[in-house]
């Protein structure tokens, strides 16, 4: 295996530069360890699922700098990363990872203001007199 590999993840405004590298499972997130970055479980087993689901959690190191968007879109965004940085380590690892949906970018963003209106969709208040 290479020294690091490095893989880019996005999901809604937010960007994971994720770099994996062999260890003992070491999980740093823009310098911070995953439990005091994400204060919610739900966020932390969301970026740590691909390395999960292929039983390589304890055999890598990861190190993430996310920016942008909110802590769901962070972990959705370090997700991605994280399993196509995976791939590049081993590429029969595709079916599993692509079955439970990691490759898969999420292409839901926020919908534009529109004029006219007070949101996406909001009409303005309409006065009966």
């Amino acid at each position: 295996m290479k020294e690091k590999l490095y893989a880019v993840g996005r999901r809604k405004k937010a960007i994971a530069k994720v770099k994996i590298k062999a260890g003992k499972g070491e999980f740093i997130i823009n310098g911070k360890s995953v439990e005091e970055y994400f204060p919610r479980e739900i966020y932390r087993i969301m970026a740590k699922k691909p390395l999960e689901e292929v039983n390589l959690l304890d055999r890598y190191d990861v190190k993430a700098e996310t920016e942008g968007g909110g802590l769901n879109g962070q972990a959705g965004a370090i997700r991605l990363g994280l399993a196509r940085s995976i791939l590049k380590i081993d590429p029969s690892l595709r079916i599993p990872l692509k079955r439970k949906g990691f490759l898969s970018r999420d292409p839901r963003m926020k919908e534009r203001k529109k004029p006219g209106l007070t949101g996406a969709r909001g009409k303005p208040q309409s006065s009966k007199r």
